[in-house]
């Protein structure tokens, strides 16, 4: 359709007066017409200009100096980190003037990459890497030099001189996921800054603001050679806040000016920065509020992070834009400054690639969503942590955005504690690395002790990660990962002296170090150097190699190869201690020994023969004072046997049988249990315990329970607090009710499955009490319990001798502690008593108040609490204080042995997780069950070992479960 002949022509058309016209005065009202639309026009123009350009501003609207602040500013938001180079260097940013240099003689040194030449091929399959003999100069915080035979009378007078003594030398360990400082220990709910509660997506929050510089912890991890650390906010949010990697030393007596949070900072030029988030089962659970607020699942959570992703974009296009504008027309011109905004300015560096992200994540479906983020909005994850599952999706990793996929930071076998951590496996790292990718190991301190993170990389090299790949996984890994690669994790020239000398390979059981360097400076004046065999060259491989779960029941079937055996045979067994033959028969041991006719027999009848290297025949291990069997995940009320604060009850009520616990207990040699009600979280006591073995199927079987009541049981750390109680309170009501059971006949009570009926059984000496504790004071209090509730005994005993009704014949209870972590400061006084220690854990780490004065062992302490109740002669046994430790008995017996100063032999090691339990609760050997010896009998509960089972890298080749006649064969 045409124009309508009564509109006005555009602008355009009035715009340029027609001058060839010429003017008339009978034309005025035309001409009033033209200079009103010529001022439109001029006045439209100028609106025109105005809305195409920013305002021109005064000095006085917006300062001309704030503005080119911005600009600058636009050029930083522009500029990505590089890596920090360290060579080059004349000294480290953290040097402390002053500080002498120090040469390290005489070292057996693991550079922590290659020698020269190798392929990246090569490297990945291990080729190219050893130790070497040289040694090491120290100067103004640097590596200055490493080679052989460092003339020190060609350095300056002041050079400290440290003899090595062929010692292993490695670089610092690095934990890449801690929360020392801001979990303080031991915890106090004062000290617990780990987590910002207030919001679910709080990228603005900084745990550098809440590091507790006091936190003994941070000693104790550097005791175990860890000289840097990731300090990351907790994992209740889904975006915790920035992270900030320390080198664990702080104040003067650690070489530092003053005790400064900002003196602790590994990279004082803040080359990069560091982000958690957390995927998964924490943030619903902790936020998800129906109806009120989210997120309530994992759906939620997917829009909680892709909202907040957006929120960051939105402002890094902002700021793109006025960058841009700013550019082209000069900030002069400018209407507004640059928009920042700090709630999002991290999560905005994050997309601009400034910021390495570490996101915890366990589950397939967590991983997956978070890679699609990744891809959505265009930034890179340097690692997953806990990362239980990225060893099943493999290629989803691959598909993260970036340059490379991002590590998986784990634990060794920390498993089963929650329904995301349920599907696991030990041999996650080997699989990973066998994938390309890369395995980190990491403490989450104070879940586990990041002292013992080295531990952690040792049970994977034992589970199959190649050795190389294992020592990498808490040393030049975590240091790429963290953008200082270049600065930490080997030793070479350029890098910060971070340098730590171990009394044995550090990757092997009980490593620990003799003397650490942060920076170039001794960190401990008068170290505790245990006293261990000098190993020249360590082994880069496993004394056996690695076996999957695969495994086949068998009643006959014969090992030859076998090293050492610690099972009493009687007259069958050879008195050889070495290369000797184990014979099974219908599912029990036949013979110990040359056993040259049952295996002549065994070769004619086709029964399949099992060479093994250094083979161990031990008795089975028992598991004491853990959930085994009354609880499948530690999170899950529903796999829980439930609480009960106020309720006496009998675990073997509970019992429950073929669980993935117990599974993993037998196949690694855990046969037997004894476990008690809980009833507000773990190790919290109360009731009867139960003893059982580990493979049984239900409770009715025959020989799956042999101890319906072990003992009873009561609670009196921390936790016995949570409710109304008191410590005081509660001793002293435990005191009360064992009195009044004195006198009382348990057998002919009317009820024998209440509290007083089985109190009766322990004051009349036929039941143990087992009280779970770990104070000194509390253990105190105890002992003087046992000495009125004996005498009172006693004394009954004595007044009511005539009386055929008198059922007494206790000379006192026998008393049990369970726990026990400063039980070492009454050594003398529970030997005296009687008084038996399960250690429960063997090694404590003060992570509670009731714990603060816990030996944490060399080289900050001499020994432990193993070493001092066994030197006093207490009986002593060591359990597990967290069910997943069931792969990890044999090893902890191992750090008793090894660290023990040659105290204990292998057999009594060995004893501590196996005949000690029995003997401390008054159960006979093996909880009564005798071993057959006659005629036709045998053996029918065994653990045989490809490799010592104190140390890493055994093997469980069979285990005889006691029941049935059959014997399970690992293969």
């Amino acid at each position: 359709m045409g124009m309508y002949k009564s509109e006005l022509p555009p602008y355009s058309a009035v715009a340029v007066p027609d001058w060839r016209r010429r003017w008339s005065p009978r034309r005025s009202r035309g001409v009033r017409f033209i200079a009103l639309a010529c001022l439109a026009f001029i006045v439209y123009a100028q609106w025109r200009q105005i809305e195409s350009h920013p305002k021109r501003s005064s000095a006085s609207e917006l300062s001309i100096e704030k503005l080119n602040e911005d600009l600058r500013v636009c050029s930083k938001l522009r500029s990505k980190p590089q890596d920090p180079i360290g060579l080059g260097r004349e000294r480290n940013a953290r040097y402390i003037d002053g500080h002498k240099p120090t040469l390290i003689k005489n070292a057996t040194i693991w550079v922590g990459e290659p020698a020269d030449g190798t392929t990246a091929e090569d490297a990945r399959a291990g080729k190219g890497f050893s130790w070497i003999n040289a040694d090491v100069l120290l100067e103004y915080g640097l590596i200055k030099e490493v080679s052989k035979g460092i003339d020190a009378s060609s350095l300056s007078s002041d050079t400290i001189v440290w003899d090595a003594k062929g010692r292993q030398l490695t670089t610092g360990i690095i934990d890449m996921h801690s929360h020392a400082g801001v979990d303080s220990l031991p915890g106090l709910k004062g000290n617990d800054d780990t987590n910002e509660m207030g919001s679910n997506i709080t990228p603005y929050v900084r745990s550098i603001d809440g590091i507790n510089v006091f936190d003994h912890q941070i000693q104790v991890i550097k005791s175990g050679g860890v000289t840097t650390s990731l300090i990351l906010p907790g994992s209740s949010n889904n975006i915790g806040g920035e992270a900030f990697v320390i080198k664990h030393a702080v104040g003067k007596p650690d070489g530092r000016n003053e005790t400064s949070i900002a003196d602790l900072l590994a990279d004082p030029e803040g080359n990069w920065r560091y982000i958690k988030m957390a995927c998964g089962e924490n943030s619903k659970r902790t936020y998800g509020q129906p109806g009120e607020r989210g997120p309530t699942s994992r759906l939620g959570e997917s829009w909680e992070f892709r909202h907040a992703f957006e929120q960051a974009a939105k402002v890094v296009q902002a700021q793109d834009d006025w960058c841009n504008l700013a550019e082209s027309v000069g900030v002069e011109n400018m209407n507004t400054y640059l928009p920042q905004d700090l709630e999002w300015e991290t999560l905005s560096a994050v997309l601009r690639g400034q910021v390495h992200v570490n996101t915890h994540c366990y589950t397939v479906p967590d991983l997956e969503a978070f890679v699609d983020h990744t891809n959505e909005f265009k930034f890179p994850v340097r690692a997953f942590h806990h990362a239980h599952q990225t060893f099943l999706v493999p290629e989803v990793l691959k598909r993260a955005y970036g340059d490379s996929p991002p590590a998986s930071a784990l634990f060794a076998d920390n498993m089963w504690y929650k329904a995301e951590a349920y599907i696991a496996s030990e041999y996650a790292g080997k699989i990973l690395y066998e994938n390309g990718l890369t395995p980190i190991y990491v403490s989450d301190n104070p879940v586990l002790n990041a002292q013992h993170v080295v531990f952690e990389a040792a049970k994977a090299f034992g589970y199959g990660l190649p050795y190389h790949a294992a020592l990498a996984a808490v040393t030049t890994a975590p240091a790429e990962r963290l953008g200082l690669g270049e600065r930490i994790g080997k030793v070479k020239p350029g890098f910060d002296a971070d340098i730590v000398v171990w009394d044995s390979d550090p990757l092997s059981v009980g490593a620990t170090p003799i003397q650490v360097w942060i920076d170039g400076t001794a960190q401990f004046d008068d170290p505790v150097e245990l006293t261990k065999p000098i190993i020249a060259t360590p082994s880069l491989v496993p004394e056996t190699a690695a076996v999957t779960d695969e495994s086949i029941t068998t009643d006959n079937v014969v090992f030859t190869g076998v090293s050492k055996s610690f099972l009493s045979f009687g007259s069958r067994q050879d008195s050889r201690s070495e290369d000797l033959t184990v014979t099974i028969s219908r599912g029990k041991i036949t013979c110990i020994g040359a056993c040259e006719a049952e295996l002549d027999i065994a070769t004619k009848s086709g029964t399949r023969i099992i060479p093994l290297k250094n083979g161990y025949l031990t008795k089975p291990f028992t598991v004491f004072g853990s959930t085994l069997g009354l609880n499948a995940i530690d999170a899950e009320s529903d796999t829980d046997n439930g609480s009960g604060p106020t309720i006496f009850s009998r675990a073997i009520d509970g019992l429950a049988f073929e669980t993935k616990k117990l599974f993993y207990a037998q196949k690694y040699g855990v046969t037997r249990a004894i476990s008690a009600p809980k009833y507000s979280s773990q190790m919290t006591h109360q009731g009867t315990s139960v003893g059982f073995r580990t493979a049984g199927k239900h409770a009715l079987e025959k020989g799956a329970v042999f101890a319906d009541d072990a003992a009873v049981h009561y609670t009196l750390d921390l936790h016995a607090k949570s409710g109304s109680t008191s410590i005081s309170n509660a001793v002293n009501t435990l005191r009360h009710k064992l009195l009044e059971a004195i006198g009382t006949n348990a057998t002919a009570t009317a009820d024998p499955f209440t509290e007083a009926a089985f109190l009766a059984k322990v004051v009349d000496g036929s039941l143990p009490l087992a009280v779970t504790t770990h104070s000194a004071d509390v253990i105190a209090s105890l002992l003087k319990v046992k000495s009125t509730v004996d005498k009172a005994i006693a004394s009954s005993s004595s007044s009511s001798s005539s009386s055929p009704q008198s059922t007494s014949t206790s000379s006192g209870i026998s008393l049990v502690i369970i726990g026990g972590a400063e039980s070492f400061l009454l050594a003398d006084e529970l030997a005296a008593a009687r008084v038996g220690v399960v250690l429960s854990p063997l090694l404590s780490y003060r992570n509670g108040w009731d714990q603060r004065r816990a030996l944490t062992g060399a080289p900050l302490t001499n020994g432990t609490a193993v070493d001092r109740l066994a030197a006093a002669g207490a009986r002593v046994a060591v359990a597990v204080d967290e069910d997943w430790q069931v792969r990890d008995v044999g090893l902890l017996a191992g750090i008793a042995y090894r660290n023990g100063g040659g105290a204990l032999s292998e057999e009594d090691a060995l004893d501590l997780v196996s005949d000690n339990v029995y003997e401390i609760l008054g159960l006979g050997k093996k909880g009564g069950d005798e071993e057959g010896e006659g005629e036709g009998k045998g053996v029918g509960e065994f653990v045989l070992f490809e490799g010592s089972p104190l140390e890493i890298g055994a093997r469980v080749r069979a285990v005889g479960s006691g029941l049935g006649d059959e014997v399970t064969v690992f293969i």
